[in-house]
């Protein structure tokens, strides 16, 4: 019977719009813990021009509001004898509620969840509560206390600049305060749509579970065309500095551009190997991480991506429902005293530089192709995240299971694979770069300059990194004026 039900399942997307919803399912008998995940195609790049921050709001309302059924702590109080919960994750394409529970409290959890987003009540003071919330966390916590959220927010608004992609997930301070709770009903009823949702459900759960859940969310309006966006940033001529004034004694840099290399596409893997060399998250081997923090101790941490990766403070690995297309290509040099900014980003530059021209060796692309064999076996290690996966496989239009053949597709290239895709798609002469750092302008003047920027350390170094170190000060920067821009922290998503 299960067997029947999935085969159906995947048949119904091939049908007509409006007919069914896209599911997904990974059915797996011996986990008693069922996940679902609802990923809507919608998101920040949908706000409608004067409200960003529209897209956030209302499924925050969604996932975080009353209900017709329960207020909103009812709802907690609910969800707690059944050890289960259901939350949100907001971006510019999907915006994807999710939640999990035990396969013997799931019909319970499941009516709760179920009215969440079928049912919501957009309440006034659940809506006031939510709206000064988001305010209160672009006016204070992102320009504020969190400097890595700020430089990504930033960063990633100035690499898709004059696209829908621009806009900020949580908004802009003057659009929040103009948006009413009739903006966020009809946000909903036009973009939380049954032909915009993809359901994907994984565990032990019953057999009749997926068709139940295709029938109750043909409740959702339907049949909503969306517009067609541009997502195509131009392409950023020379070095583009975006500098952002705060008081603060570390400096955040981020450096990258828009690359079209989607995932299942010709020199995806390859691309993906090298940057695992290069800049793996979290990977104390990667190249960054050992030029930057262990031969220096700079900062916490130096990373790089070929795709979007949010959060990046809080996560150990890749998320799932982040489609972005273009990709883009990202350093993230955590933040490093401001004495050394003008050091740390040359040096940056120079082994990104240095990658480009000369490519792996032989020994980097063996040891980084033996490595992601076994570190991609954690990309996923709940069923939770497998589902994700599998979401993503119909977004991207993947014909074969990302996940599962990964490590086939990495083991299957060559090296010359790899140093040819480096080539083809990095460069290092026109680039986006935001710092989050303290007396800007002076900073312009030594970028302008193209000031040399030697260092002294507390303690002795080797002869090879002075050296090194050397060569690194007067690495060339090549910046116009025109390509500098100050803003003060407190006009930053205002």
């Amino acid at each position: 019977m299960k067997a029947l039900i999935i085969l159906l399942i995947f048949i119904f997307p091939l049908l007509s719009a409006g007919e069914t919803i896209k599911t997904v399912t990974l059915p797996l008998a011996d986990d008693p813990i069922v996940s679902i995940r609802l990923a809507f195609n919608t998101g920040s790049m949908y706000d409608p021009q004067g409200r960003n921050g529209l897209s956030s709001l209302t499924a925050s309302l969604i996932a975080e509001g009353a209900t017709k059924a329960n207020a909103y702590d009812a709802i907690l109080k609910k969800l707690y004898p059944l050890a289960a919960y259901y939350s949100i994750q907001c971006d510019r394409e999907y915006t994807t509620f999710y939640g999990q529970c035990h396969r013997d409290n799931l019909e319970r959890f499941y009516q709760l969840f179920r009215e969440a987003i079928i049912e919501p009540a957009f309440n006034n003071d659940d809506f006031n509560r939510l709206k000064m919330q988001q305010l209160n966390y672009i006016k204070n916590t992102l320009r504020y206390s969190s400097d890595e959220e700020l430089g990504k927010a930033v960063f990633k608004s100035f690499v898709y600049q004059g696209t829908a992609y621009e806009k900020n997930i949580t908004g802009k301070v003057s659009d929040l305060e103009k948006i009413t709770l009739d903006d966020v009903k009809e946000f909903y009823r036009t973009n939380f749509t049954s032909d915009r949702l993809i359901a994907g459900i994984s565990g032990n759960y019953p057999d009749q579970f997926p068709a139940k859940l295709q029938t109750d969310f043909q409740a959702l309006s339907h049949n909503h065309d969306q517009t067609g966006m541009e997502v195509f940033p131009k392409d950023p001529q020379g070095l583009q500095f975006l500098l952002v004034e705060k008081k603060t004694e570390s400096t955040g840099i981020h450096i990258g551009f828009p690359i079209n290399v989607m995932r299942g596409k010709e020199d995806f893997y390859a691309l993906f190997l090298f940057n695992s060399w290069f800049g793996e998250h979290r990977n104390s081997s990667s190249h960054l991480y050992q030029v930057i923090r262990e031969k220096r101790g700079f900062n916490y941490g130096d990373y790089s991506y070929i795709e979007d990766f949010p959060l990046g403070g809080w996560r150990s690995f890749p998320p799932t429902n982040v489609y972005k297309k273009p990709q883009l290509f990202e350093i993230w040099i955590r933040p490093v005293s401001n004495e050394y900014r003008l050091f740390v980003l040359r040096a940056a530059l120079r082994e990104l530089h240095a990658a480009i021209t000369e490519g792996l060796t032989k020994e980097q692309f063996e040891l980084t192709k033996k490595f992601l064999a076994k570190y991609s076996l954690h990309y996923a290690a709940t069923s939770m995240e497998r589902l994700g996966y599998k979401i993503d496989d119909l977004i991207f239009g993947f014909k074969d299971n990302y996940l599962d053949n990964f490590k086939k597709n990495i083991e299957s290239l060559t090296l010359e694979q790899v140093n040819n895709a480096i080539r083809k798609h990095l460069q290092d002469t026109n680039l986006k770069i935001v710092m989050i750092t303290q007396d800007a302008a002076k900073l312009q003047e030594q970028l302008l300059a193209n000031s040399p920027s030697p260092i002294t350390y507390q303690s002795p170094k080797p002869d090879e990194i002075i050296r090194e170190d050397k060569q690194i000060a007067v690495f060339p920067l090549k910046v116009k004026k025109e390509n500098i821009k100050i803003i003060a922290v407190e006009k930053v998503f205002e």
